[in-house]
């Protein structure tokens, strides 16, 4: 008995080593782009914002159902000034600072009101940030719309003092090429710490022991080397060798073939995300447009008819079959169908028509067509840089010269904030899940104060859209308010401001041993990953 006794004890230590060996892991992965920053409130997009959703928290996040729950806030209630938010007690940042209401208000303020936040769209509605004599923090609002949460989903809580000694209390100026302490460094209370980072080179993730949550930590990933890897051929091959773990974009012509590989898996679903070109309707005289061989002073964007001969001029169907490979689905409005406030009549495209096109064109007074220059980047959205060179083959047909101007991420989006451009390429995904997130941005007319225009690189500018933009953001009326995001996306449709593309398929590929969750926002979440 004392042998029996003593054999089990070395088993049970054994297997005790062995359970942990296994919940301890590395997790390699890859995509085409790099992180282009991780100040929180800097530059929105949506792959570095899942960056830095790995290493910084909100007042609040979405479960696995997309319903709003407590994250950095324990709980919160309604009230007529807004929402008063009870912040969770015992959490630290990952250098060990405590967290505070007094960080809660400092960064939402940072997110809401400073100059160069680029999130201003998701503090859409408040109007305040107020410390409670309680420890509680009061979100005021100009609406008790519910959407208030979602954007609360967006806004990070940062270290007031950190920021303070790195001489970052307000954000990086990301248009501007600032070279902030934030961009390389991090300090949140998020399931990650951000170790290390070599741009362009790799990103390391650490598991952070002492969150808050760990409890309900569901992965197993310990450490978490990103590294971006532009071809797409080599990011499959780096897969299909061992060298990495998980590829977040896979190229659409290696699809079938993943599949078809033994110890690879391949999910797919539809994602949230729009590809749409941008045309520039504000400059008189547009930097990239040349008529006649010469630049000009009348910038043929501004008219209508042009806009609708090049949207017309677009073979979608081609697009789809010969770029896409299938993996994207036709749209004729700026979201998805998933997202609230989609309406099945502006999502009705105009119909591809060489004829009208090259009728519309002469009408504008450009029978021999215009030369401009498309920008676009070559490592963000799915064939980014070859739907670029198909369209402007497409507009070739009907006289225009266009010279793709293709760049990586880190160059374009800082060239295209600056409005530096006369058409642009742009994908966009509403992470609240709602459309005003996608009008406002896109479309309103661009006022920095206001978060208005932020990602409008063509200056659009309707004042009637602004109008409902006021009316969407404070209406609490679901009904009402899904009318005023229809009649916006019917005047962009009308005007012809945007030329709306298609959704991509969002498509993972995976070593079999991986056990993630997937979601339509293109999130990968880190916390929840497994190796098996």
């Amino acid at each position: 008995m004392r042998f029996l006794s003593k054999l089990t004890y070395a088993l049970l230590i054994v297997t005790a080593g062995m359970s942990q060996l296994a919940f301890s892991a590395n997790f390699n992965w890859a995509s085409q782009g790099d992180i282009t920053t991780f100040d929180p409130h800097s530059e929105s997009e949506s792959f570095k914002n899942m960056a830095v959703a790995l290493v910084y928290e909100g007042l609040v996040r979405y479960d696995k159902d997309n319903k709003i729950e407590p994250a950095l806030a324990e709980s919160w209630e309604v009230v007529p000034e807004g929402f008063l938010f009870k912040i969770r007690e015992g959490v630290k940042f990952h250098e060990g600072q405590p967290l505070t209401p007094e960080d809660v208000v400092y960064s939402l303020k940072r997110a809401a009101f400073a100059q160069m936040s680029q999130f201003k769209p998701y503090a859409a509605g408040i109007t305040d940030v107020v410390l409670q004599p309680d420890g509680r923090v009061l979100v005021k609002t100009s609406t008790l719309s519910p959407v208030i949460l979602n954007q609360l989903t967006l806004l990070k809580i940062m270290n007031k003092d950190w920021s303070k000694e790195h001489k970052v209390l307000e954000p990086q100026d990301f248009a501007g090429q600032e070279e902030s302490f934030t961009v390389n460094h991090a300090n949140g209370t998020g399931p990650f710490k951000l170790k290390s980072r070599e741009v362009d080179v790799k990103t390391v993730f650490e598991r952070n022991k002492d969150w808050w949550d760990e409890p309900n930590r569901v992965g197993n990933v310990d450490i978490s080397n990103y590294t971006p890897i532009q071809s797409g051929a080599t990011r499959t091959a780096a897969l299909l060798s061992g060298q990495i773990d998980f590829v977040l974009d896979p190229a659409p012509q290696d699809i079938q073939r993943l599949k078809k590989t033994p110890n690879i898996k391949v999910m797919e679903m539809p994602e949230l995300r729009t590809i749409m070109i941008m045309l520039d309707q504000f400059q008189d005289q547009s930097p990239y447009i040349k008529v006649d061989g010469k630049p000009t002073d009348k910038n043929p964007f501004k008219d209508k008819r042009v806009r609708q001969a090049l949207y017309q001029a677009v073979d979608i169907e081609a697009l789809k079959k010969n770029v896409m490979r299938g993996a994207s689905e036709p749209i004729g409005t700026i979201i998805a169908s998933s997202v609230n406030g989609w309406s099945e009549k502006a999502n009705q495209r105009l119909p591809y028509d060489l004829d009208n096109a090259k009728k519309l064109l002469a009408e504008a007074g450009y029978p021999n067509g215009f030369e401009f220059v498309l920008d676009t980047s070559n490592n963000r959205w799915v064939n980014d840089e070859s739907i670029a060179k198909a369209l402007a083959a497409m507009w070739a047909k009907i006289g225009l010269k266009v010279h793709v101007n293709a760049m990586p991420r880190s160059i374009y989006f800082p060239k295209i904030e600056r409005f530096d451009t006369s058409a642009s390429m742009m994908g966009w995904t509403p992470a609240t899940l709602d459309a005003l997130i996608a009008i406002q941005p896109l479309v309103g007319t661009y006022d920095l104060q206001k978060g208005y225009g932020l990602a409008n690189p063509g200056r659009v500018s309707d004042p009637e859209i602004d109008k409902l933009i006021e009316k969407i953001t404070i209406e609490p009326d679901a009904v009402k308010r899904n009318q005023y995001i229809e009649d916006a996306l019917m005047l962009i449709k009308e005007n012809v401001y945007v030329l709306p593309l298609h959704t991509q398929y969002l498509t993972w590929a995976m070593k079999k041993n991986i056990d993630i969750p997937q979601r339509a926002d293109n999130y990968v979440l880190l916390d929840k990953v497994k190796v098996q």
